[in-house]
């Protein structure tokens, strides 16, 4: 086998330049297959890691208006979300809602500081809000149970509105903001992308509208969906409950406006793959250029070795070892220069996953351990696959023609 892979290496030392040309397609291949399926994960690991990933059993509910008669009322009627309709949730659907929760919204309203002041809604909430929308708390807490329990006045505020009514977000933590000519005490701030609501607990907003059942938003979390026809299923489970408390056709789509988090992760879950599957069509192809270049290059060096080979077949060399010696020539050839391109491909996800640092549409796009398994595993079978029609050429060849070619 030393002996075997001495004269591989002799081999390509000989055809330096046209070697080297060709790997250089290899190379190139494999770099832009890990550059690409980096990219890809990164893309997927953002979608994973964002509010949508992170919370896609969540359902949200709105008002709506009926599209339909039902039970001798009219179509048109606004159907409002009420307090009641989530005790209606939990009762009905109880083997798969884990949570269900409202959100009060507030009217616009002056919010005062000892210096500055501020014009924006507030919104009732349950401590789950923090989680299901993946609020980042950078200083104090957010709304917990005894809050909402106690109607205490407490607030939570977005970090640039903390800043501008106390300084730095720092400084609001214990102060006192006036809302709506009442005293709030401010016990966190968080960090969100889009989200800057001021948020109070659920009860001291209720207080606050006159204790009206009405909500803005009803929120659900419900546990074990895994396809779109349980999501769909769900989903109809929460129109029938809410219809028959609200009276309206549980067929009627526009009665209430549900938005299913889970439908719309597995719609961007199949474009990951889509993308995935068009980033490794995209390598491959690219690839395959470099293994025919491999190809061409052992089709050329079985013609030049025909002597060679008709001496050998004549002194008794098996066809396995030609076979052999000629497609492990192809795997070496591949192989050698596609681990440049691993590297190479490596050192560029390293160098995309800084520049792509505050990038929110990718996240992480270097290669793992499972990926360069697969390019190797790749490799080995491009290579050997590059080197076995030359070999089977090579064994076409009769030993008393070769040695009368010069």
């Amino acid at each position: 086998m030393f002996d075997l892979f001495n004269e591989i290496l002799q081999t390509m030392r000989t055809n330096k330049l046209r070697t080297i040309l060709t790997g250089i397609a290899v190379a190139w291949g494999i770099f832009m297959l890990i550059v690409l399926l980096g990219f890809a994960k990164g893309v997927r690991t953002a979608f994973e890691d964002s509010p949508m990933g992170q919370t896609s059993n969540v359902l949200q509910l709105w008002s709506g208006r009926t599209s339909m008669p039902f039970n001798g009322l009219g179509a048109g009627r606004t159907i409002p979300v009420r307090e009641r309709d989530m005790k209606a949730l939990r009762h009905d659907i109880v083997d798969n809602v884990s949570a269900v929760s409202g959100v009060l919204e507030g009217n616009t309203v002056v919010m005062r500081s000892d210096s500055s002041s501020i014009s924006s809604t507030y919104s009732g909430v349950y401590p789950i809000m923090q989680r299901e929308e993946q609020l980042r708390v950078t200083n104090g807490r957010f709304i917990n149970d005894r809050d909402v329990n106690d109607a205490s006045k407490v607030v939570v505020l977005e970090e640039r509105n903390a800043t501008t009514l106390f300084g730095s977000p720092q400084r609001a933590i214990g102060r006192i903001l006036d809302i709506n000519g009442l005293a709030f005490k401010v016990v966190g701030t968080y960090e969100h992308r889009w989200i800057s609501s001021v948020f109070i607990p659920y009860s001291c907003a209720k207080a606050m509208n006159g204790f009206s059942d009405v909500l803005g938003t009803i929120r659900v979390n419900v546990e074990g969906m895994s396809t779109q026809e349980e999501a769909e299923a769900i989903e109809r489970s929460i129109r029938e409950s809410i219809g028959r408390s609200e009276s309206f056709h549980p067929d009627d789509q526009s009665a209430i406006w549900i938005w299913n988090r889970f439908s719309n992760y597995l719609s961007q879950q199949t474009a990951m793959s889509v993308l995935n599957w068009i980033m490794w069509i995209i390598g491959l192809l690219t690839l395959i250029t470099g293994v025919v270049g491999v190809s061409n290059i052992m089709f050329v060096s079985v013609r030049e070795r025909t002597h060679e080979i008709g001496i050998r077949r004549a002194i008794g060399a098996r066809p396995r070892y030609i076979l052999t010696q000629i497609i492990l020539e192809g795997v070496v050839i591949t192989t050698l220069f596609g681990y440049v391109g691993i590297l190479l491909g490596t050192i560029a996800g390293e160098i995309m996953a800084y520049a792509f640092a505050d990038v929110e549409f990718i996240k992480d796009p270097r290669v793992d351990v499972g990926l360069a398994f697969q390019v190797t595993a790749l490799l080995v079978v491009a290579g050997a696959f590059a080197g076995f029609f030359p070999a089977m050429r090579a064994l076409k060849i009769r030993p008393v023609e070769a040695l009368r070619t010069e």
